[in-house]
């Protein structure tokens, strides 16, 4: 048996267009590499009696079952899941601790500092620098603070 007889063709076939999806996004060259491996090995199987003629006709029937029927299976094992974290980003600062680095005298914001952070805050009433605070609100990167007595 050759080394270049038509099974070993389509498997060799198989093989590079398996590996060309890693240069390819949309995992369908995948597929196509699975359909020609298939048809290789049907040829080594039945022999002479699988003609050019089928082998084609079994590549093309295959690739678009394959790709039908297991691509989005495939796919979603190789991409995996989002964990639905149900984390609230925009409450995430509301309660935390901070000092008015910058005097709060309504209706002009001030500033406070949270954390490493400074951030643009406002007040329902003055506040002076210095004086500890606590975030109530968040409204985008503007912070409502109450003082803590």
């Amino acid at each position: 048996m050759s080394m270049f007889s038509c099974g070993w063709l389509w498997l060799y076939a198989g093989a590079i267009l398996m590996l060309m999806e890693i240069l390819a996004p949309g995992f369908v060259i995948f597929f196509f590499g699975l359909a020609a491996a298939t048809v290789g090995l049907v040829r080594f199987a039945v022999g002479d009696a699988f003609t050019l003629t089928w082998q084609l006709a079994a590549f093309s029937a295959l690739s678009i079952v394959y790709i039908l029927v297991l691509r989005r299976w495939v796919q979603s094992i190789f991409s995996g899941r989002l964990l639905d974290t149900k984390a609230d980003f925009e409450n995430d600062y509301i309660g935390r601790l901070g000092k008015v680095t910058e005097a709060i005298t309504p209706p002009k914001p001030g500033r406070v500092e949270i954390g490493d952070a400074q951030w643009t805050a406002t007040a329902d009433g003055a506040i002076a620098a210095g004086a500890d605070v606590r975030v109530i609100s968040q409204n985008n990167l503007t912070f409502k603070v109450k003082e803590i007595n």
